[in-house]
């Protein structure tokens, strides 16, 4: 009985041993080639991309919808889920030709970007995924991807791990995937200046240097809001209500129109360091500020130094303008989307004007 004791144990230890190197390998699946893709990019954790020029990117999860960018700025997540969708759904299409696999290789060499992903993955997951134990991060895929390939319909890439690089594309999908492995952190940041409903509203400046008459201020009050002139400090006894509630839903998903990468130098010498056209103020119940400084965007800035008049109308883009968020970034933002909000005093007063001395 004693030695049959032995025996069992020894089984049961033997067995669980077996279990933990297959868990500690995490080894794939027999169809090796057709496993090239993320099965479930719920659990991926941190993509790290980076090309041969030293531009690089680290994109973090830090929640359901909620994406980091180089743990600094939030990412543009529509951006982010297009590439999780793509990590889950690109199939390989066919392998390189063996006689063109050295060009590849070498062009591989040369340009391809490195992408690392990593999982929140068990350390034990036994019976099919019934028993899930000591959940950890690791790096569970590296790849190299490529330029197109000849017929614009996949990607040359390569997998850590792979003998060979592989056309790989999205079936039903017309077109090749590079594009979707972007290293410019700019691409991958949020453009939403602010996401305020009005309940989450405190106070709105908005200061107009040239007309410090029209500078005015919308400040939240225990039955709703009040409206002050900011020269004179003056509150106001009647305004219109349609606007200034217009005013205060315009800050629901606010967003800029893009990042300005590329900033002609006479124009940012001339223009962007001297006076604002307009200075937006948004402050939210918690006690976060933003603040928008908004400048003309003239159509051609080169030519500012020729004209005699550099306030005409003609010389002005009318579709958008220059802004700087918190003293830090450049963008451009559309008139049409900031309509409601970078409109004087005067426009929400009219006739009815009447300004309180307190």
């Amino acid at each position: 009985m004693k030695r049959r004791n032995i025996i069992l144990t020894s089984v049961v230890v033997a067995i669980g041993a077996v279990a933990l190197v297959v868990a500690l390998r995490g080894s794939r699946k027999a169809t090796f080639e057709q496993d090239f893709h993320i099965e479930d990019p719920s659990t991926i954790t941190r993509i790290f991309l980076a090309d041969k020029q030293d531009h690089e990117v680290l994109l973090t999860c830090v929640g359901d919808s909620t994406w980091m960018v180089d743990n600094r700025y939030e990412a543009n997540y529509p951006v982010v889920r297009l590439l999780l969708e793509t990590l889950r759904d690109m199939r390989i299409r066919q392998k390189v030709n063996r006689n063109a696999v050295p060009t590849i290789v070498k062009d591989l060499a040369a340009r391809a970007i490195k992408v690392e992903v990593y999982q929140r993955e068990p350390l034990i997951n036994w019976f099919g995924g019934g028993l899930r134990l000591f959940y950890r991060e690791r790096l569970t895929a590296t790849y190299y991807v490529g330029r197109e390939a000849k017929d614009m319909l996949g990607s040359y890439m390569f997998r850590q791990g792979d003998k060979t690089p592989y056309v790989i594309h999205i079936p039903g999908f017309r077109g090749f995937l590079t594009p979707r492995f972007v290293t410019d952190p700019l691409k991958w940041r949020s453009h939403t200046i602010v996401d305020l409903n009005v309940g989450a509203i405190e106070r709105i400046e908005l200061e107009i240097p040239s007309q410090q008459e029209e500078s005015f201020a919308i400040v939240r009050k225990p039955d709703g809001f009040d409206m002050q002139l900011l020269a004179s400090g003056q509150r106001v006894a009647a305004f219109d209500t349609a606007r200034v509630a217009q005013l205060l839903a315009s800050f629901t998903w606010l967003c800029f129109d893009e990042f300005a990468s590329i900033v002609p130098n006479s124009y940012a010498d001339s223009n962007l360091t001297g006076t604002p056209r307009t200075i937006l103020r948004v402050t939210d119940t918690a006690g976060h500020r933003r603040e928008v400084d908004a400048y003309v965007k003239y159509i051609n800035p080169d030519d500012l130094e020729l004209m005699d008049n550099p306030d005409m109308y003609e010389s002005f883009d009318v579709n958008r303008l220059y802004a700087i968020i918190d003293h830090q970034d450049t963008v451009l933002i559309q008139y049409h989307v900031f309509d409601n909000i970078l409109q004087p005093a005067s426009y929400f007063l009219g006739k009815e004007f009447q300004p309180i001395t307190q």
